[in-house]
């Protein structure tokens, strides 16, 4: 599963974790942005499977430290509306040992959902009560009582809907229907976005929050449709459109929007400029993760765009098992150029580049701050670990505040609602 990459990423090399919050100790150093201007806002991110919170100006940096035994790594996942409860997910190690395909070991391997209050520093699992197969990942909250939940038996996947302890599961999706991810709540909270992985392609659909009344947004033999979002008025939904033929690495794709009624698909750049399969680092800190555009608040989208010739370090090779859902070769001889952040307005097609530097860097996984106000976002140098860099909305005034974990990488930064 393209969305779970950071997650399963070098799963044989890890030994377990304990992790709860270091509230009040000395948490490790981050390093302070070079913006003149205060940041604002906190942010969650993963590091060496490990994840952490940090204040937008790079302050008050702390891992989690929840002194679970046998867990390998943990992710955050939803947020509650409160801003002060999220949902993490945390997995056990690697069930079968390396050398078996990915799609093989994968899902067997037992994961663990749990709710924990920054405040009050406490954890709690959940789903636990008629549980319905050791591998269950946290998709989407459903108002403050209900969640999806992706369920793999069998190396087949299906979205359940289900109150927080586990109990009253219901079907979302089908067995038969193709592997479901990648879903989104839309605004007024009515209605779910989610793609399904099937033979014939990925496609995006909609429904109601029961998986009833479907509609289906964009669909097309070969094409890859991933990811989902909802426009800030809940009218349109983003999603990337990657050909699937022309790129078996997922290396590259096209940014588009479709009416959430399903009336409407538009592609909104050409040439698949947009940085998909993000890969950074080297065979020490390697990783990876499905790179998704994002809405800004007026309703216009960031993306990483591909500067011209541009290659990643990490050549795929298609020829061999896929024993870690990365299956690439480190060939920094081979590399050149990078991406940019871009903001894109889908009303006119105007893109403006906020990051542009020389010699170009891997700018990926841009996300606004609550307020509009910041833009979060990843820089790795070619060949190197990203680091987490937060810069004003029009681009100006960026800086980094966040190495990760013994400088060994920092990725998908996430804003805690105010």
């Amino acid at each position: 599963m393209r969305t779970s990459k950071a997650l399963s990423r070098g799963f044989s090399a890890l030994t377990v974790l304990s992790l709860a919050i270091l509230v009040g100790s000395a948490a490790q150093s981050a390093t302070p942005g070079s913006s003149p201007r205060p940041r604002n806002g906190r942010l969650l991110f993963t590091s060496q499977g490990k994840t952490a919170i940090v204040d937008a100006d790079g302050m008050g940096l702390q891992y989690f430290d929840f002194k679970v035994p046998g867990q390998a790594m943990w992710q955050p996942g939803p947020i509650f509306a409160d801003g002060r409860r999220l949902i993490l997910l945390s997995m056990e190690p690697r069930r079968d040992g390396p050398g078996r395909p990915f799609s093989q070991y994968y899902s067997q391997t037992p994961t663990h959902i749990w709710v924990h209050d920054l405040e009050s520093g406490s954890l709690s699992e959940l789903c636990k009560k008629d549980r319905l197969a050791p591998f269950e990942t946290p998709a989407v909250l459903v108002g403050q009582h209900r969640i999806l939940v992706q369920v793999v038996r069998n190396m087949v996947g299906q979205i359940y809907s289900m109150r927080l302890d586990g109990s009253d599961a219901r079907e979302f999706t089908r067995a038969a229907e193709g592997m479901p991810y990648g879903l989104s709540l839309s605004p007024d909270g009515q209605r779910v976005a989610f793609h399904l992985a099937s033979g014939e392609g990925y496609q995006v659909w909609t429904s109601d929050l029961e998986g009833k009344n479907r509609v289906r947004v964009a669909a097309k033999p070969a094409h890859l449709y991933f990811g989902t979002s909802w426009s800030p008025d809940g009218k349109w939904i983003l999603y990337v459109d990657c050909p699937n033929q022309k790129y078996p690495d997922h290396e590259w794709a096209d940014v588009c929007v479709g009416r959430a009624d399903g009336s409407e698909h538009r592609v909104l750049t050409k040439g698949e400029p947009m940085w998909f399969a993000a890969t950074y680092g080297d065979p020490k800190t390697r990783g990876s993760g499905s790179n998704l555009p994002a809405w800004t608040r007026d309703s216009c989208i960031l993306f990483p765009r591909r500067l011209p010739n541009s290659r990643t370090a990490w050549e795929f090779q298609p020829q061999r098992p896929d024993v870690d859902h990365f299956n690439r070769d480190y060939k920094p001889q081979l590399a050149r150029g990078g991406t940019e952040i871009c903001r894109l307005k889908p009303s006119n097609g105007q893109i403006i580049p906020l990051t542009h530097i020389d010699p170009p860097v891997w700018d990926f996984r841009a996300v606004e701050s609550p307020d509009g106000r910041q833009i979060a976002f990843c820089r790795a140098p070619t060949g190197g670990p990203p680091a987490i860099w937060v810069m004003d909305a029009d681009g100006a005034n960026a800086g980094s505040i966040t190495r990760g974990f013994e400088n060994r990488g920092a990725d998908h930064p996430l804003w805690l609602p105010r």
